[in-house]
């Protein structure tokens, strides 16, 4: 599977769209809009800044995709006036996998300035510039020396490639209970050669002082088989794959050779990996949770089997219907619906989601 190629969420806004289904996801990067403050702030502050190159990696489609953008042009000209500094010009480059929805994106634009100019006060607060930067973040994507500030939020916990040699992991597509012990070690020796390439990349992307802020879904344990986080959410998935096999409707071999490139770090993975590279020194590096529970309730729809089916389709859809072909893909989703509504009254599946928030500064 050439992940590049295929991973993207699902475009547009139908009913299993992302734009529809990643509520979740904006809940996420309002819970760490403290953090994305405190970096900027600081940045500004030690900068003032005639100029501001800022980039949202991961930046999907839909109604997050602008949310950060516009918070952090508040927050520079908020700061700006309390200097009573000039507005400076900001360039935002807005990076995912070349597969995204980047048109839904570009045609939201003029609205979306036109909101934020109604939104800032003063009249001289501008330009802005916007540009897409399709491509992989686990490479370069930028000049050097050019980025001030970096934001990546529920991307970084995607592999660049299915980890080599788990053809044993038979019946599963993630880490399991069931997986053998090479299975967890391959995961987690292809996120710590990604999340290493990504740092190296960056640090030769941003100017000295730069801030980046990255959430991830990450876990709290430090068992990657655990049901913290989507593990559960992949675990049901499987259930519903498998399905299908008994069914003669999926090969046996077709579903052995699928795995989930996808991988939830703990917090001391992340920080010895950005302590091995050392680019950059941490300022926060932290846990939040989300109940689903609660979240469920906030989302005012009555079955909550069908906003968590819709929210991992997704996701995930593009990937299986890479593998599997689009013939079963409303099969598979009606039975995952099915199991999902079996597990829903099980405390376990209504766990917290784990997000790991890391606030770091190049060196």
């Amino acid at each position: 599977m050439e992940v590049g190629q295929v991973l993207h969420m699902n475009a547009g806004t139908g009913e299993t769209s992302y734009s529809n289904n990643s509520h979740l996801q904006k809940k996420v990067i309002s819970m760490t809009m403290p953090i994305i403050e405190e970096a900027m702030t600081n940045l500004y502050s030690s900068t003032s800044p005639s100029s501001l190159v800022i980039a949202d990696l991961g930046c999907s489609s839909g109604h997050n995709s602008l949310f950060v953008v516009a918070e952090l042009i508040k927050i520079v000209e908020k700061l700006r006036q309390e200097s009573g500094h000039q507005s400076p010009e900001i360039q935002v480059l807005l990076n995912d996998l070349p597969g995204n929805d980047f048109n839904t994106i570009f045609k939201s634009l003029p609205s979306f300035q036109k909101n934020l100019s109604s939104q800032l006060e003063a009249k001289d607060a501008g330009p802005y510039f916007f540009s897409g930067v399709p491509g992989s973040f686990y490479g370069r994507l930028f000049m050097k020396k050019s980025l001030h500030f970096l934001h990546s939020s529920y991307s970084l916990h995607w592999l660049s490639q299915v980890p080599e040699q788990i053809e044993n992991n038979k019946r599963n597509i993630y880490m399991a209970s069931t997986s053998p012990p090479n299975v967890p070690k391959a995961y987690y020796s292809q996120f710590q050669r990604d999340f290493s390439t990504f740092l190296k990349c960056r640090a030769e992307e941003m100017v000295t002082g730069g801030r980046m802020v990255l959430t991830f879904i990450g876990r709290k344990s430090e068992d990657p088989i655990n049901k913290e986080g989507s593990n559960s959410m992949w675990d049901l998935l499987a259930m519903a794959l498998n399905d299908m096999v008994s069914k003669g409707l999926i090969k046996e071999e077709k579903m052995d050779s699928f795995n989930i490139p996808h991988y939830t770090p703990s917090l001391s993975e992340v920080k010895s990996e950005i302590l091995e590279e050392g680019s950059f020194s941490i300022d926060r590096l932290e846990f939040s949770e989300i109940s689903r529970s609660t979240y469920y309730k906030e989302c005012n729809h009555s079955d909550v089997s069908e906003i968590a089916a819709n929210s991992i389709r997704a996701v995930a859809e593009p990937l299986l219907v890479s593998h599997f072909g689009d013939g079963i893909i409303e099969k598979v989703f009606s039975r995952y619906k099915e199991i999902l509504s079996e597990h829903i009254s099980q405390d376990q599946f209504l766990l917290g989601v784990t997000n790991l928030i890391v606030s770091v500064t190049k060196k």
